[in-house]
Formats: C-alpha cells, structure tokens, sequence
C-alpha cells in the first residue's frame, strides 16, 4: 500500500510540531495531524462552527485576521472548561467536551487544536535543573544544551521584561537575602526574569502614535491576555507569543513538505510483524537481519465533524499526543503491554500564595499606587531552587486570578482554618462572601505567586483506561496522582520561601490556596524514556513509533516548565529519525 506521508506526527502541540518543522525542513514528507481546530487560517474561516476543510499545506493561507476574529479577550469564551475555545473538546463548542475519568477532585487544563496546549501558556521556556537530569537520565545533561540553545533561537526566547509586579518580586527576593541568577543552567537557587517565548515589547510602546489597535508594530504589549491566546501580530508568523502553531508550525508550512490535518482523532497505531511473516514459506528467503518484528504502519482516524473514520500510512509514526492521550492511544491500540506505559505520572504538585499590599507601602517601594496584575506577560519572574522546585510570579484577568488564589484549595474553606502560629501565611484556603470582594478590590495590589513542586516519580501513579466507559474516540483515560510525603515537605518549604518573599516586600496580608495535587497542568513522564522508549525516544516494543511529547521526560525536570526540554528533546528525536531512517540529509 502506498504511504501517505514520510512520518505521520499525532498531535500538533508542543512536541509534535517541533518535529514536524525540523522533517519538513530536511525534505521529508510529513502529515501532522490534530484532533482540535485550526485557528487563523483561511481554510477554517469559521473554525468553531463550520467543518472548513480537511487539510492545509499553504502558508499563504495563514490569516491574522481570522485569528483576531477567533481569539477574544472574554474568560468564558477563551477558557471555561466545558464550553470555551480552550478546551479538550472537538472544535463544534456545541458538542461536548471529550471525557477524562479523575480519581478525586481535579480538572486538566489542556486544550486541543493546531499548537496544542502552547495555544494558551505563559510561554515560559526555562531548562530543567542540570542535576535533574545528570546521573539520573539515560542521556546527561550536556548533551541537550545544543538542542535547548536550537529552540531559544528558533522560539525566540528571550528574558521576560519587568513590569510593577516583576519589580516588587524583585525587591522582596533581594530583602530576603537571595541572589540573582545570571545562568540558564541553573544550580543554585536565586531569582532571575523568567526566559519567555514572547517577543520583546516594541519600543515604541509608550508612544501616543504606536498603533495598538491594528497592532501594525511587532513585539509583545504587555497587555495580559497570554494566557487568553494572544493574537498580538501583523501576521500570524508575527504573533508575539510564541505557541508553535504561530512558531514552528509557519515555519514547517515555508518548507512544502508538510499537510497539517486538523479536527482529526487518531483512535489506534497500526502495525505489522514481519518476525511473524517470515514465518511463511512465501518469505522465508528473507534475511533475519532486515526484519524489525513489531513496527509501525499508519494510523486509524476519525473525523471529528463528520464522524468518519479511515486509515493513513507512513514509513514513521510519532506519537505528540501529551501526557495523557499518548498512553492512553497506546493502551487503545493493544500494543505490547510495559510496565511503565502510562506510569509514574508527575504534574509538579501546584499551589499559589498571594500577598496583598497597602498602597502607601507600594508608593514607598515602587513609586506607583497599585502592581495592575492584568498587566505585563503573565509570569515574568521567577525563583529556581534545586532540589524543591520552583516559585514564580503570576498575573492574569480578575476571573483566572479570583479562581486560582481564592477559589481553588485542599484545605476547605480558610475561616475554618486556624492557622498555627509558626505558619508565614495569615489565611489558607478557600476565600469566599465578603471577604472575596474585599480582597478583589484589593486585586490591583495583589502580588501572587505560583509554585511548582519538584515531584518524585510514583509508578502508581498515571494514565489507565477505563474500560467499562467510551467515548467517540475509544475507552476514556482514568488519572490518579497521590503525592508522596517528600512531595508535601518541598512544596510546603516552597510555599514558606514564597511567603518570606512576600512579607519581606512589605505585603499586609498573605493567602495560601494550598491546592489539591490532581489540578493537571504540567503532565508528564507518563511514557518515559529508557523505560517505554529507548533513549531515541523510539519505543522499545515497537520500532518506527516514537514519542516527542511531555510524556517522554524521564522526570519532572527538578520543578521547572517542562515544554522547553520537550521542544529541545523533540529537535533530537526528529535528527535521530532522520539518521535512523531516512539516511543523510
């Protein structure tokens, strides 16, 4: 049967694109597909409501105008869970959003569409920790620096430019006797400005004659609304944050060797065993060494407007599904069982502090009445620990922030926690009433801060199935995560460093959510490398399938954002198929 495609790329996220752009660019015929919509092309005029197209290979069909048109600066329109453009759901946003089974409380905070999940992050791109990965990893740390080093530059990224609340965290980490960090490998802990895939504010921002509203300048405007999906840019290619569908997806599309297929669910690998045919005496001149046993042939899919269903075939498949859906196609498809598929989940066990601030104080501090949290990129500042993990600032429109500081905790509501004496926070818990609106009148003066707690690898937790329960597209996921004892020691350390920070720059009140550990953001090491994969990110049990999302990550990187070392390690993947299969280029 003829192929279809070179390699067949499942998912167009942060991982999947990546390796899309770096085949194409060799000449190598590449099919991406993606279960989500395609936004800011003029293909899908109306990708929410109209099925457009099946697929797309022109960059000249990339429309800036569409994307405005598309991304809006409404909360509920952008990100509420059931319903929003930023969700884990077909693009019809009048269908159903696609199920997940969450032993306890929890909801993932994943979308689906053409860049994945880099459609709504911060965009913040740090390395992991070196001595997370030395020693430890099947690869050592050095040899992803050139790789980290190909990403940056491509992205680009760049250290995020300091607003207010920048500032005053600034101020705070220095009062409380910590240096700052001048290294992108980072080995001691200390605070720097966050390095984010956000191009650098223009200039001329200030100007009265800058022209924000047609936005005909390139360059980030520090408006806020990241999160929301940016569509800050003359051109799609000029967008200022850099998810890979405005990065490296216009980039695969430059080269003419890639179709992009959205609103696409890949429901099963296909494969074949050769070992088994050569068996027969139609094969048995043969020669042993050029069988590969199980390997990779294609791809069942089903349309997600039409519901149809066919098959794709390629001489590579690459699974860039994410954390969760990359097991759970795995587990889907009946291929070989491993120990490890779906196992040892880590998500970087998150809690926020927040520290309220009267207005004198800030005048004093800063020379400005209030930190307009709404303002600048959304995390542009950070601290680095190794070994426990990271803390770093936040800012987002009121009904985010109100949701994440006040409305989002383990712990049930704060007035029926006492807090102990020796506790640095004043309130912990859910905030609600009338304390909520006074502390939302003081949202203009609040500093908030997030934390990411360098979790230990539990192979009881992942991804199963759930195998009573279907939806369209297969049996659904079921994600557990229990975190350990140790887990608990380094975040509630994060959290007390979190809060000195806070109180040393002057903040009246703090608040800790403490969150619940199954709010999924950072999902990875469900597949990974060197148990499920070979350090190729081939997978073991199954040649020419190999694995270029969050999931492939031996660990949680010692705390930092995982989507950086995801793009690095999906850049050498891409020269590894490439080496292995497709010979010099």
């Amino acid at each position: 049967m003829n192929n279809d495609a070179d390699v067949i790329i499942i998912g167009a996220g942060g991982g999947g694109a990546v390796v899309a752009k770096e085949l194409a660019e060799k000449g190598i015929k590449v099919l991406l597909i993606e279960a989500g919509p395609w936004y800011g092309n003029k293909k899908w005029p109306n990708p929410n409501s109209e099925p457009g197209a099946v697929s797309g290979s022109s960059y000249d069909d990339l429309s800036i105008d569409i994307l405005k048109k598309s991304f809006t600066d409404l909360e509920d329109d952008m990100n509420d869970s059931m319903s929003g453009k930023f969700r884990w759901g077909p693009a019809n946003r009048e269908l159903s959003p696609w199920p997940r089974s969450i032993a306890g409380r929890g909801f993932t905070w994943q979308n689906s569409g053409v860049g994945g999940s880099t459609l709504h992050y911060f965009g913040n791109c740090p390395r992991a920790y070196p001595q997370a990965v030395d020693n430890i990893w099947p690869i050592p740390y050095e040899e992803l620096i050139p790789y980290y080093e190909k990403v940056e530059t491509t992205l680009p990224v760049w250290p995020a430019p300091a607003t207010a609340k920048e500032d005053l965290f600034y101020y705070g980490a220095k009062k409380a006797g910590w240096k700052r960090l001048e290294t992108p490998n980072v080995t001691s802990p200390g605070y720097r400005p966050q390095p984010n895939a956000i191009l650098r504010p223009n200039p001329r921002l200030n100007d009265p004659d800058f022209d924000l509203e047609n936005n005909k300048s390139v360059g980030c405007t520090l408006r806020g609304h990241c999160v929301n999906g940016c569509n800050m840019g003359p051109t799609i290619e000029g967008v200022a944050k850099r998810s890979t569908f405005v990065s490296y997806v216009p980039r695969a599309l430059r080269s003419g060797n890639i179709e992009v297929r959205p609103n696409t669910f890949v429901t099963k690998i296909l494969t074949k065993d050769d070992e088994q045919e050569g068996d027969s005496q139609q094969n048995a001149l043969k020669e042993i060494n050029n069988r590969e046993g199980l390997h990779a042939i294609g791809v069942l899919y089903r349309d997600t407007w039409t519901g149809e269903t066919g098959e794709l075939r390629a001489k590579v498949v690459v699974m860039a599904a994410g954390g969760i859906e990359t097991p759970r196609l795995w587990l889907n498809s009946q291929l070989p069982e491993n120990e490890w598929v779906g196992k040892g989940l880590v998500n970087h066990w998150f809690d926020c502090v927040a520290g309220i601030f009267d207005e004198k104080q800030l005048i004093d501090i800063l020379g400005v009445s209030d930190i307009k949290p709404y303002v600048g990129q959304n995390a542009a500042a950070r601290f680095d620990y190794p070994g426990l993990g990271v803390v770093e600032i936040f800012g987002l429109s009121p009904g985010l922030y109100s949701s994440m500081i006040y409305g989002t905790s383990d712990k049930g509501y704060n007035f029926l926690n006492k807090s102990k004496e020796k506790e640095p926070w004043d309130i912990e818990g859910l905030v609600v009433g009338e304390q909520l609106k006074e502390f939302m009148i003081d949202y203009p003066r609040t500093l908030s801060i997030l934390i990411f707690t360098d979790d230990e690898i539990n192979q009881k937790n992942g991804v199963t199935l759930d195998h009573e329960l279907k939806d369209e597209n297969g049996f659904i996921p079921v994600i557990r995560c229990e975190p350990s004892d140790k887990d608990k020691e380094k975040r509630d350390k994060l959290a007390s460093i979190a809060s000195e920070i806070l109180r040393k720059a002057g903040a009246k009140t703090i608040i800790r959510s403490n969150w619940p550990p199954n709010i999924y953001i950072h999902i990875q090491s469900t597949m990974r490398m060197g148990y499920v994969t070979d350090t190729n990110c081939e997978a073991k049990q199954v040649k020419r399938l190999y694995i270029a999302d969050n999931s492939v990550l031996y660990n949680g990187l010692g705390g930092p954002n995982p989507t950086l070392t995801t793009q690095a390690l999906a850049t050498r993947t891409a020269e590894k198929i490439i080496e292995k299969y497709f010979g010099p280029r």
